[in-house]
């Protein structure tokens, strides 16, 4: 696969963009149909015989859980990402720096969760780059990677992001579809029963029962010889925290 290109990658930061540095990235599963210049637009897992996953939670932050579930990856040393909303993060921006400081990822899930499969190109960039501005106002980098809201996200509108914001558009390959709120002995019992090595895994941080599915969850998945990583460590990027940008003009 070619090494990802430079081009700037533009955030709504007033009259100034963040330009990341992109690093070769690993090889990666994706269908003829999702690649722009045979680079990945879209991610679902990562092909990879590493004995390892990436945990992902969806629509927070959220002021009572997450606090909770940052308290569990601490206590087992391991990092998540988490795919923030936009009008959240200005909302509880303190949750929003602990993510960061405790080296997790934050990814860009939109300004306010719509459907943007329905929005047309204008208003799924002012949604996708307030966000990216909320991020790096509160953590002092923006997100490299983006998820949509339900996954509504056409292939047109994919590639029409990657071209413009260099955002990869990140999904999933294990759904334990923790929105119907199963049950947290379900909601454990799905992720551990689907995962494989290079999994990227949806949850949300926004339910209870989530939330009280991971003890059992991580303790399981280290138990199966998973290693838990951020989307961007799966990849073979370097971890959020240590990616370097530099300042460039709008244009």
């Amino acid at each position: 696969m070619k090494r990802p290109d430079r081009r700037a990658f533009l955030a709504a930061c007033g009259a100034m963009a963040l330009c990341p540095t992109l690093p070769q990235a690993a090889p990666m599963i994706a269908l003829p149909s999702d690649i722009v210049q045979n680079e990945a637009a879209t991610i679902m897992a990562v092909r990879t015989v590493s004995p390892v996953v990436a945990m992902t939670f969806d629509d927070g932050p959220h002021p009572r859980l997450t606090p909770l579930l940052l308290d569990m990856l601490k206590a087992r040393g391991l990092r998540a990402t988490f795919y923030l909303i936009g009008n959240r993060v200005v909302k509880w921006p303190d949750i929003v720096k602990r993510i960061a400081d405790e080296g997790h990822e934050i990814g860009n899930h939109s300004w306010s969760h719509p459907f943007l499969s329905k929005l047309g190109n204008d208003a799924v960039l002012s949604e996708i780059d307030r966000t990216t501005d909320a991020i790096y106002k509160v953590t002092g980098r923006p997100p490299v990677t983006f998820r949509p809201p339900y996954g509504a996200f056409t292939n047109k509108q994919r590639q029409m992001l990657y071209q413009k914001r260099n955002l990869p558009t990140v999904l999933w390959s294990v759904d334990p579809q923790d929105w119907r709120k199963p049950g947290a002995s379900t909601v454990a019992k799905r992720i551990l029963g689907g995962s494989r090595p290079g999994a990227i895994i949806l949850s949300h941080d926004i339910h209870t029962g989530t939330v009280n599915a991971m003890p059992g969850t991580l303790d399981g998945l280290h138990e199966r010889g998973y290693q838990l990583g951020t989307v961007s460590q799966i990849m073979g990027w370097p971890l959020w925290q240590s990616r370097s940008f530099r300042r460039v003009v709008k244009g």
